[in-house]
Formats: structure tokens, C-alpha cells, sequence
């Protein structure tokens, strides 16, 4: 297929409670605990494991106002997703960035990570900051390559934090100034 007929990939906000918002975050909590349990406990997770980590992300902090969930799609299909959530009003805090393994090595983290980093700025972040494990090494090398830069932990909320990043972002601007779209959401990216 030439790239003229291409389907388009479109990254956009997306509430966190539709059906695809719920299938891309089970699938990350499902990749990412079976890592983990692969790692210390030499087994994959239980269903009950992944229920429990789904449900204790309610997805409240990636809705405007102070927050925005963003799922890229490669011809209308749903390929991954990134949050963004305000911890205050200078700092945006990254989550959830997952890429289906169909859609891997196809510049969709990078576009979701550019696109996470201007929803941060259209809510008034100055900086972008996460948090990841030490086993996820191909996120740690997006965010390096990305500019990220490893800091002091900002957080102990988490056993599984393991490695703290963070990014200064150009041009910060409040929400809504001379933005069309109500609380920092982010406007259709397509490449």
C-alpha cells in the first residue's frame, strides 16, 4: 500500500469510560503485571489480579478539567493510549502510555508521548514527570530518547515506581487561552 492510500493514524482525547478507553487500559495492566510477575514470581498474572489493577484506576485524574486521556488509532483502530493529569498547577504527571504489540515500532509512543506533552502544556504544565519500573526497558528508552531525564522520586505512592523522569515543556499556557477546546483537551493529531 503506497502512502498515499494509507489509512491515517489519529491520536485524540478520549473519556475514560468508553469501551475502548476500558480495553487499552486492561490490556496495559495485563502486559505490564505479567511482566512484573514473569520477573520476581516466575508466572503470569491471575484474571483476579488484573480485575483488582483495573479497578483501582478509576481514570477520574485523566478527565478535564485537570486531566485528558489520549488513544491514538491507525485507520479508526485503537493502537494505544497515554494519560496526562495536572499534580499541580506547574506540573503535569504522565501515565497508562501503552501501545498494542501490533502497532510497536511504528512511531506511535513517540506520537503519543508528543502529543501527551502538548495536552501538559495546554493545562498549564511547565513540566511533565512519570514514573516507571526498571524492567520496562524499552519505556525507559523512549523517555531518554525523548528528553526525559531521570530525578529524585517526587512520590512514594507506588511499590512498583522504581525510576522517576522528568521533561521541561516550551511555551507553557493556561488552559483555554486561545484554545478552542475546553480544558486542555487535545485537538485531532493526524500523521
Amino acid at each position: 500500500m503506497s502512502d498515499t492510500t494509507a489509512p491515517p493514524w489519529t491520536i485524540t482525547a478520549e473519556s475514560v469510560d468508553t469501551p475502548v478507553a476500558r480495553a487499552l487500559f486492561r490490556e496495559y495492566y495485563t502486559e505490564v503485571a505479567d511482566r512484573y510477575f514473569a520477573l520476581y514470581e516466575g508466572r503470569r498474572a491471575r484474571p483476579e489480579e488484573i480485575d483488582e489493577g483495573v479497578a483501582e484506576h478509576r481514570g477520574a485524574e485523566l478527565m478535564p478539567p485537570r486531566g485528558v486521556l489520549l488513544v491514538a488509532r491507525h485507520g479508526g483502530e485503537p493502537a494505544g493510549c497515554a494519560g496526562v493529569r495536572l499534580l499541580d498547577v506547574r506540573t503535569a504527571e504522565l501515565k497508562q502510555v501503552f501501545v498494542r504489540p501490533g502497532a510497536r515500532g511504528l512511531g506511535v509512543a513517540s506520537g503519543l508521548l508528543g502529543a501527551a506533552e502538548a495536552a501538559a502544556v495546554r493545562l498549564g504544565a511547565e513540566r511533565i514527570r512519570l514514573d516507571t519500573r526498571l524492567d520496562l526497558t524499552e519505556a525507559l528508552s523512549l523517555y531518554r530518547r525523548r528528553g526525559y531525564v531521570e530525578i529524585a522520586p517526587y512520590h512514594a505512592d507506588s511499590p512498583y515506581a522504581e525510576i522517576f523522569f522528568e521533561k521541561r515543556l516550551a511555551g507553557p499556557r493556561r488552559a483555554g487561552a486561545g484554545d478552542e477546546r475546553p480544558n486542555g483537551a487535545q485537538p485531532t493529531v493526524t500523521w
